[in-house]
C-alpha cells in the first residue's frame, strides 16, 4: 500500500512539471515574436482585431472638420458635381439618366421633407453610386440668424429624414441653404458625421438663365475651384438637364477626372 502512494505522489509531481513547462513555453510564444519577425496578432485575418487575432476590429469612428470642404478627394484636376434642393420626381430622374451616361458620380444635396416624399429616388441615387448631403428641412437661406435649437433641428431632423428614405444610406455631407452656414451649424453637422460643404461655381441654373449660360458659366469659373453646384428642385430644371449633357462631355475632353468633396482631409 505504501509503495502504491508513493508511485502514485511520483506521476502528480512529474504530470505538474509538465504543465508547468507547457504553460511557459505558451506564454513565450504569445509574448515573442514570430518566425517573420511580426508582433503577436500582426497577421490577424482582415476584419479581426490585429491585438488579438479575434474578430471584430474595433474601428474608430472618423472625426469630421468643421471646416468647409471644397476640394476633391482624388486632388489634381478633378471635379465635384453636387446638385440641390431635390428629390424631384420630374427632374432627379433626368439628371441620374445623364449622370449615369457619362459615367459620372455626384453628390446630392437633399432637403428632408422631399427625400421622405419620394423615398424611390432617394434609394436610386443611393443605388447608383452617389453620394447624400443634408440640405434641412426648409431650405431657410436666413437660418444663419436664427437660434441654434432651430439650426440644430433643421440640420438633424434632415438627416433622419434623408436616412430614413434611403434606407439607411449614411447622409455624408452637410450644406446651408444659400451657404448661410455658421460656426455652430458647421459644428452640430461635423458632430452628426457630416462634413460642412461648400462650392466655388455657383452655375445660378436655379435662376434659368439658359442653359447657354449655365454652361458658359462652368467654362468661364471652373479655375476658382472644383466643386459645381448644379439644382434638380426648386422649380423647373430643363435648362439644368440640357446644360449637363453638354458640361460633362465637355470636362471630360478637358481632361477633368470626376470625384467627391473631401470629408475627413483638412
Amino acid at each position: 500500500m505504501g509503495e502504491k502512494r508513493k508511485y502514485t505522489t511520483h506521476i502528480a509531481v512529474v504530470a505538474s512539471a509538465i504543465g508547468l513547462s507547457l504553460a511557459a513555453w505558451g506564454a513565450t510564444a504569445l509574448t515573442e515574436p514570430d518566425a517573420a519577425g511580426a508582433a503577436p496578432g500582426a497577421n490577424a485575418p482582415v476584419g479581426r482585431d490585429k491585438e488579438t487575432g479575434k474578430g471584430p476590429a474595433q474601428v474608430r469612428p472618423e472625426k469630421m472638420p468643421e471646416s468647409i470642404a471644397h476640394a476633391a478627394e482624388s486632388g489634381g484636376s478633378a471635379v465635384n458635381i453636387t446638385i440641390d434642393d431635390g428629390p424631384d420626381p420630374r427632374w432627379t430622374p433626368k439628371i441620374l439618366d445623364i449622370l449615369k451616361e457619362n459615367d459620372v458620380k455626384a453628390v446630392f444635396c437633399m432637403v428632408g421633407p422631399n427625400a421622405k416624399q419620394h423615398p424611390d429616388l432617394v434609394r436610386r441615387v443611393v443605388a447608383e453610386g452617389h453620394r447624400l448631403c443634408d440640405h434641412t428641412m426648409d431650405h431657410d437661406t436666413s437660418m444663419d440668424k436664427k437660434s441654434v435649437a432651430y439650426q440644430r433641428q433643421q440640420i438633424l431632423d434632415a438627416k433622419k429624414m434623408i436616412e430614413d428614405a434611403a434606407g439607411g444610406a449614411k447622409v455624408e455631407y452637410y450644406r446651408a441653404p444659400g451657404g448661410a452656414f455658421t460656426p455652430d451649424s458647421r459644428k452640430i453637422a461635423a458632430a452628426a458625421g457630416m462634413r460642412p460643404l461648400g462650392w466655388n461655381v455657383d452655375t445660378k441654373d436655379f435662376e434659368r438663365p439658359g442653359s447657354a449660360s449655365i454652361v458658359r458659366t462652368v467654362k468661364n469659373e471652373l479655375s476658382n475651384g472644383p466643386t459645381i453646384l448644379f439644382h434638380d428642385g426648386g422649380g423647373d430644371r430643363g435648362q439644368t438637364v440640357s446644360a449637363l449633357n453638354q458640361v460633362l462631355p465637355w470636362l471630360k475632353q478637358q481632361g477633368h477626372p470626376f470625384s467627391f468633396p473631401v470629408r475627413t482631409a483638412p
